[in-house]
């Protein structure tokens, strides 16, 4: 073999795993973009062409990494439940299950506040196609469910929650915390800071208006 057959040899790899590099990258910047754009205008708003641009590539690079705009709708959903999944997992396991509860809605709220939560709509036929399909999505969000659904039933059991109250629907009163059209109005009001008003909502979602 001769001298550049072998640098050749041993730089290949590295060429490799340069590009691999760059190309994951490339979307973790695609679904940062996203992720704002969703969080700021909603999936119906916003364009590809606007992704795009944020990332600073052209549409047709764009599309060789997520085919549609539902797959990049679904690959800011697979980011922040990873996200999610990371918080559950970063909890103390002595915490009560009502403590870890809020500890999620908490963060989740904070996430939202900084402009990092993305808003779907809660019916697009194209969009529910894509994510049903989605598997990396459905894991995930199981994963997720299955975690905070244990707490619930747990804290309904120690009476720290209405155990009247089907664990699904406090469930998606939680999910609900993250996309509350509340903390914005009063993050505009600016009468109240970040901190105040996951505080405020916190309160209303577990102590109630009573």
């Amino acid at each position: 073999m001769t001298t550049s057959a072998v640098a050749s040899s041993d730089l290949s790899p590295r060429k490799r795993r340069f590009r691999e590099q760059m190309h994951q990258a490339r979307e973790d910047a695609i679904v940062q973009a996203v992720n704002r754009l969703l969080a700021e205008k909603g999936f119906e708003s916003m364009t590809v062409d606007e992704v795009a641009y944020e990332v600073g590539i052209a549409k047709a690079s764009l599309y060789k990494h997520f085919p549609s705009k539902e797959h990049l709708a679904a690959a800011a959903m697979v980011r922040i439940l990873e996200q999610t999944l990371a918080h559950l997992d970063g909890l103390d396991d002595a915490l009560p299950p009502l403590d870890k509860l809020k500890s999620v809605t908490q963060w989740a709220m904070r996430v939202h506040l900084r402009g990092e939560m993305p808003l779907l709509p809660s019916e697009n036929s194209s969009l529910r196609a894509t994510l049903m399909g989605h598997q990396a999505y459905l894991d995930l969000l199981i994963q997720v469910s299955d975690r905070l659904g244990e707490w619930i039933e747990q804290a309904q059991a120690n009476a720290s929650l209405h155990s009247g109250l089907p664990p699904i629907v406090v469930l998606y009163t939680l999910f609900a915390r993250a996309c509350d059209p509340v903390l914005g109005f009063m993050k505009a009001s600016g009468q109240f800071s970040d901190e105040q008003i996951v505080t405020l909502v916190l309160s209303t979602c577990f102590d109630g208006l009573t």
